[in-house]
Parts: C-alpha cells; sequence; structure tokens
C-alpha cells in the first residue's frame, strides 16, 4: 500500500480548511484517511502561529516509513522545518507560444513601418524647404 501525505479539503464554501492527512494514494481526496497529522488554514494571515498546526512526531513517522508528501504538503513542511523543498524553475512556461511569438513579430515589423513612413514623410517637407530656400 502506497500512502500519500496530503491535503484533505473541509469547510464551507469560498472558505476552505485543510486537514493534512495520510492517505492510501487510491483513496479520494476528501474521502478514507489513515491518519490526521495536521490542520492548515489558508484564511489565516501567515503571520499567525495557528495558520499551520502539524503533529510532528507524527510527520517523522510517516516520512520515516516511506510516505511521499505531494508538493503542497512539501511547501508545508518546509515551513515548519521538516524538510527542505526546493525551488522549480522553468523558465519557457512564462515565455508566449508560437501564435503570440508571430503576432508579436507582426506587430514589431508593422511598428517599424509606421516608423519609417512618419520618418519619411517628415524628413520630405525639410528636403522641400531647403531647395526652396536654396532658389
Amino acid at each position: 500500500m502506497s500512502v500519500k501525505l496530503r491535503l484533505a479539503r473541509g469547510g464551507a464554501k469560498k472558505r476552505p480548511y485543510y486537514y493534512v492527512v495520510a492517505a492510501d494514494i487510491t483513496a479520494p481526496r476528501d474521502g478514507r484517511y489513515i491518519e490526521r497529522i495536521g490542520t492548515f488554514d489558508p484564511m489565516l494571515p501567515k503571520d499567525r502561529e495557528d495558520r499551520l498546526k502539524l503533529d510532528i512526531d507524527r510527520c517523522k513517522h510517516w516520512l520515516s516509513v516511506g510516505a511521499k508528501p505531494t508538493d503542497r504538503v512539501l511547501r508545508l513542511f518546509d515551513i515548519a522545518g521538516l524538510m527542505k523543498r526546493e525551488a522549480r524553475n522553468n523558465p519557457n512556461k512564462a515565455k508566449p507560444k508560437k501564435k503570440a511569438q508571430e503576432r508579436a513579430a507582426a506587430a514589431e515589423e508593422a511598428a517599424k513601418e509606421k516608423a519609417e513612413a512618419a520618418k519619411a514623410t517628415a524628413d520630405a517637407p525639410a528636403e522641400e524647404a531647403d531647395a526652396a530656400a536654396s532658389e
């Protein structure tokens, strides 16, 4: 039996409250779990002490027997000082996709053409004025 340390949602609509639970990976998110090892209330400010409550001994026990925490629970364990979570970085995810890049290139090219046309019209009257002044 594979065990995950994950969050089970409780609370009212738009007022989430989570239980940190050890559950079989096949069990539903809010369904059957083996043991509740803590609570997390995201509605409280981050500096409040009772935002995250964990039974540290039971967390260590489940980690020692091979339970894998989900990414969010790993973040909570990092806050509590149980485990270290390495920050992830995917710079390609923030880049625009192919069509957006094509649109940006087309807009940039149109802006260049417009600037060249404006420069050409601005230079033309100056040339005519220079020609008129030389006569």
